[in-house]
């Protein structure tokens, strides 16, 4: 899932979460599957959420999306630290070793 949540005048929306269209539904209620979606949180959780994200590096990820019967979506969303740029070289060269050894290069 690659979608973020971000703040937009003191609310948290959530930006490239793809929910696929029901596929019974009717032509008046087709949405855009990419479309950005507020979520609903307590004013304290706003807040909570807000402080943790000022932190250079820190954002504000969706893990998982839970659908109850009565349509209602659930987001699991969790802070999360990018990585820094050693890091990624580090990963970068593990990842070319790794391709290398599976096609057998060496």
């Amino acid at each position: 899932m690659d979608a973020f949540c971000y703040f937009q005048g003191g609310e948290l929306y959530v930006k490239n979460m793809d929910v696929a269209a029901y596929h019974w539904a009717g032509a008046w209620s087709r949405h855009d599957p990419k479309r950005d979606r507020k979520l609903l949180l307590r004013r304290k959780e706003l807040r909570k959420w807000q402080r943790a994200v000022k932190e250079k590096g820190i954002t504000i990820v969706a893990v998982r999306l839970f659908i109850a019967e009565n349509g209602y979506a659930k987001l699991v969303i969790a802070l999360a630290r990018g990585k820094k740029e050693y890091d990624k070289r580090e990963a970068l060269k593990k990842k070319d070793l790794q391709r290398a050894l599976s096609n057998n290069d060496f």
